[in-house]
């Protein structure tokens, strides 16, 4: 024990050492980064705002441990909307930007809302007459939709189009755990909740289905109108509908599509590179132009913090009490953020960005109360919801003033349930049993190994009615709807923006500039003269040393996207098997959950998968293989 004592000291000792060694060349390091990211942006007269969509768009960055660093070499990067929207609002007027370059190349997607974002600032850009030019060697459906807003779409003569629409399969677990023995023990309120069916179903309900199938085709034509409104001449409809009625004998897919007016120009990176440099300067290299990426743009221009300050809040992700990974969102957390700001009085008015399927309803009445609280303040509150506010997420939306969405949200989802596995065929099947004594019908609720007891199931089923009232309750307040309307627009289903303002859960379209400039107005400012003062958690320093060693840093790159992956049906398959590793992740994710849950199972269940998950995954692919 002794030994093992001096050991770790020694390498306390020894972390101590170089650790501060390494933080004053992260220092160094860090002040000549900033000297060449101003540099660079202001080199950049006549060149092109470069942004490169490698990752994820988020509405909100996760943060990142040392393992995520280390292990999860696979782990995707991750694209702040509010940088790439407020990076684009600023080329638009800028005199130094003299066009946008998107490299779509290794861009993974990202919300419907947040995509939209992106599009009305890119239609900014147009506006203002400055050419926005698309590259990619593959153009999936959240690829095309940002790239169908600028005003040149290029792909190599190899690459493909390929809208897949809005659907799909999920999987259903009920053979499975029976024929594990496993039995769920469901309470729930709300005929649409179709989050618990795949554990009591082996397929959807007609009510689940056709409620999936209306948000489906909503979302759809959504989706269609913005295409052909942004490309009136490109043949989306058939495009996407009817793929097999433009093929041709001797024609390339890129050929096809520029046929189809899906596309401008048929070009490798070094063409499409060339082409910008027409248009902005010519670099060095061949196919290379002048360029500044966008962490390089908004260090030299960064926003401005004049005025009175409008809090602005974001509640991304599932809803946990206590935050334990990425894709989480803490509800102690976002009402300690909130409740700080409040006391501070640096804010004159809140504003909610949600993006969140719900969660925990303990969670979401904390993040609610935080939110009445501000409002005792006589502090304004508006709410803007991101792609997702259902559920819990739409819960913690009810106190304010004002809900802005998109027209492709999806919110709703008003039901509330709870789920218990229980295990007792299982041990059986492998001659395990249980037994024991108690005092009460209670003692040792909820058994997992023997079954609930009638009392605890109808004590369950009434907590879960109870909640059910209080959220129909609060909903029915807030939007000044009789009780009976919103339970029959309640019983859990999901709407998408569009529907969701006919029936009065949202109030208007809007971004979330609109909602902070509603906030202002609310507070009796001008909206011209405030700022957004983002509520976040400050990173820890350690944090902020890994993201500088470890991730990807953007740089004025000045070639874009030098190996496009061209191969759409490879990149398909790619994608189902992260499908499937997801599905593993949410399937331990869920069996871990205990709590009484408002969530939305349409809104996917956005959980970061671990190493584990990822064998898991790879020994079902392969055991699928061996025995297909």
């Amino acid at each position: 024990m002794l030994v093992g004592i001096k050991d770790v000291l020694a390498l306390i000792l020894l972390v101590l050492f170089f650790g501060t060694i390494f933080i004053g060349l992260c220092l160094t390091n860090k002040n000549i980064a900033i000297s060449n990211r101003n540099l660079g942006a202001s080199a950049a007269a006549d060149g092109a705002l470069l942004i490169d969509f490698s990752g994820n768009l988020v509405e909100k960055t996760e943060g990142t441990s040392f393992l995520d660093l280390v292990q999860d070499k696979g782990s995707q990067n991750e694209i702040l909307l509010r940088e790439v929207v407020y990076g684009l609002e600023q080329a638009a007027h800028n005199p130094k930007i003299k066009a946008v370059v998107l490299d779509l190349s290794d861009f993974s997607g990202g919300g419907r809302a947040a995509i939209n974002s992106v599009d009305n600032a890119l239609d900014k850009v147009r506006s203002a007459g400055k050419p926005v030019l698309s590259f990619a060697g593959f153009y999936n459906d959240a690829r095309y939709r940002i790239a169908a807003h600028g005003s040149e779409i290029w792909l190599p003569n190899l690459g493909e189009v390929a809208l897949l629409g809005v659907g799909g399969n999920q999987l259903y677990y009920k053979g499975l755990l029976d024929k594990l023995g496993v039995e769920t023990k469901i309470y729930r309120v709300g005929r649409f909740k179709s989050f618990v069916e795949p554990f009591t179903r082996t397929d959807q309900s007609p009510d689940a289905k056709a409620a999936n199938q209306a948000l489906a085709d909503s979302l759809w034509q959504t989706t269609l109108q913005d295409i052909s409104h942004a490309r009136p001449k490109a043949h989306i409809s058939e495009w996407a509908l009817n793929p097999t009625s433009f093929l041709k004998a001797g024609h390339s897919f890129a050929e096809l599509a520029q046929s189809a007016g899906i596309i401008d120009h048929v070009g490798n990176s070094i063409d499409f590179g060339n082409r910008v440099a027409a248009i902005v300067g010519k670099d060095k290299q061949p196919g290379s132009f002048k360029a500044v990426s966008l962490s390089s743009f908004i260090g030299a221009n960064p926003p401005s913090s004049t005025g009175s300050a409008i809090g602005v809040v974001t509640v991304s992700g599932e809803i946990v009490d206590e935050e334990t990974r990425s894709g989480q969102v803490s509800g102690s957390t976002i009402s300690s953020l909130i409740l700080d700001a409040v006391t501070k009085g640096d804010i004159k008015a809140l504003v909610v960005r949600v993006d969140s399927p719900g969660g925990s309803v303990s969670a979401s009445e904390q993040m609610r109360s935080a939110i009445l609280a501000a409002k005792t303040k006589g502090l304004p509150v508006v709410v803007s919801m991101g792609s997702v506010a259902a559920s819990g997420g739409y819960w913690i939306s009810t106190p304010a003033d004002k809900i802005f969405a998109d027209s492709s949200t999806i919110t709703g989802s008003i039901g509330v349930f709870s789920l218990i596995p229980t295990f007792q065929q299982t041990l059986h099947k492998i001659g395990l049993s249980a037994d024991g004594v108690k005092t009460t019908p209670l003692s040792g609720q909820p058994d997992v190994f023997r079954g609930t007891t009638t009392e605890f199931d109808q004590l369950m089923q009434f907590g879960v009615d109870t909640v059910y009232d209080h959220f129909t309750s609060i909903v029915a307040t807030s939007r000044h709807l009789p009780l009976t309307r919103v339970r029959e627009i309640a019983e859990g289903r999901v709407w998408s923006g569009v529907d969701a303002q006919k029936i009065g859960l949202i109030d208007q379209y809007g971004s979330l500039q609109d909602a902070v400039s509603d906030a202002a107005k609310r507070a009796h400012l001008d909206p011209s003269h405030t700022h957004m003062q983002f509520i976040d958690e400050e990173p820890s320093f350690f944090e902020m040393i890994l993201k500088n060693v470890f991730q990807h840093q953007s740089s004025d790159a000045k070639i874009v996207a030098q190996n496009p992956n061209m191969d759409a049906f490879g990149s398909l398959a790619g994608s189902s098997q992260a499908k499937l590793i997801q599905m593993v992740a949410a399937m331990r994710h869920i069996a871990q959950s205990s709590t009484m849950q408002a969530r939305c199972l349409e809104c996917n269940i956005d959980v970061k998968p671990t190493s584990e998950d990822k064998y898991l995954a790879d020994r079902l692919m392969a055991q699928t293989a061996l025995h297909p």
